[in-house]
């Protein structure tokens, strides 16, 4: 489902629906702090890496842990990933097994997680970082959670997309916004901006954090895995928090996008569905295209037919990330 128009444009041009909606954002926001002030916050014997936002809606976080989780086992840590698994059956605590479970179960985004570090689906966050630390986990890496009170953080991540950054700037039902920005950016250690230039210039420019918290600035980046991208004429589909950046992102690589189709994030796409987009690519003379998180998705039946476009997260100046990883383990 798309968001309201309303959601990402400038306050100045939202119109009068956020000033409608203001007294259930305000109920929103004062029971998230509550939930907060209320929590446990319970310190684990291992250092716990939060990467979240606050927007609703994906900003870039699971390539954010790829890329974390890769950072740590080059200093010769074994990062485990804890994730709620949005969309999957499973309450956990679950280790994911790729073999064996599929997105229904764990939803999509632990199951991509598995293969670059043992990943826990987990409800209850708390009792999944303890289930990680018993079977080796030396650090807790948080797939989202950085509203959730149950666990405390040594470090948190706050990541935004450039482009839409925090929108109105209202709190949800108002705006895109699951807390307050001011809240947000007291909870966060570092920031991360994932987008192109004249989009990080917008965001450095909108945002003023008072605390003066490094900014990190970023961008997904396609893994070269030596496909020829160039030419290729593509039906392009994809179930992610804004399908458009993987529709620029194949059309930056040179291929040709004869037919888009976005879906929303973590949408399970129906045999129906996918044999329908077969059929138009056959027409087109197109190859189907789609994200990595969109394929732990697809039927095995449907996998052998669809490319895949990895992304993966280049930092301007990972220095301050480097930083912040060492200065846990000193």
């Amino acid at each position: 489902m798309k968001p309201p128009q309303f959601w990402n444009q400038p306050p100045e041009k939202a119109g009068i629906l956020p000033l409608i909606l203001s007294p259930l954002a305000a109920l929103a926001r004062i029971a998230g702090e509550r939930r907060w002030r209320n929590g446990r916050h319970q310190c684990i014997e291992v250092p716990v890496i939060c990467v979240g936002n606050i927007n609703l809606g994906g900003t870039g976080k699971t390539p954010t842990v790829i890329e974390i989780v890769r950072r740590l086992i080059e200093l010769g840590k074994a990062p485990h990933v804890v994730s709620r698994g949005y969309g999957g059956r499973l309450t956990g605590p679950v280790q994911v097994n790729p073999e064996v479970h599929k997105s229904s179960d764990t939803g999509d985004e632990p199951l991509l997680l598995a293969a670059f570090a043992t990943c826990w689906v987990s409800a209850d966050r708390l009792a999944g970082a303890k289930a990680a630390v018993a079977q080796g986990a030396d650090v807790i890496v948080l797939d989202d959670g950085m509203q959730n009170p149950a666990l405390a953080k040594d470090l948190t991540i706050l990541v935004a997309d450039a482009e839409i950054g925090f929108g109105n700037g209202f709190v949800f039902p108002a705006g895109p916004l699951r807390q307050t920005i001011t809240s947000g950016l007291e909870r966060a250690d570092l920031m991360l901006a994932i987008g192109p230039p004249e989009a990080q210039a917008r965001f450095r420019s909108s945002v003023q954090d008072p605390q003066g918290k490094p900014l990190l600035e970023g961008s997904l980046e396609p893994l070269q895995t030596g496909m020829d991208w160039n030419g290729l004429k593509a039906l392009a589909f994809a179930g992610i928090g804004r399908p458009a950046k993987f529709f620029s992102t194949l059309r930056a690589c040179g291929s040709e996008v004869v037919s888009q189709h976005s879906f929303s994030d973590h949408q399970e796409l129906s045999l129906a569905v996918l044999n329908r987009m077969e059929r138009e690519a056959a027409k087109l003379g197109a190859q189907l295209v789609t994200t990595e998180k969109d394929a732990v998705r697809l039927p095995a039946s449907f996998q052998q037919k669809v490319l895949t476009l990895p992304v993966r997260l280049k930092l301007a100046d990972a220095g301050p990330l480097d930083d912040a990883l060492v200065g846990l383990f000193a």
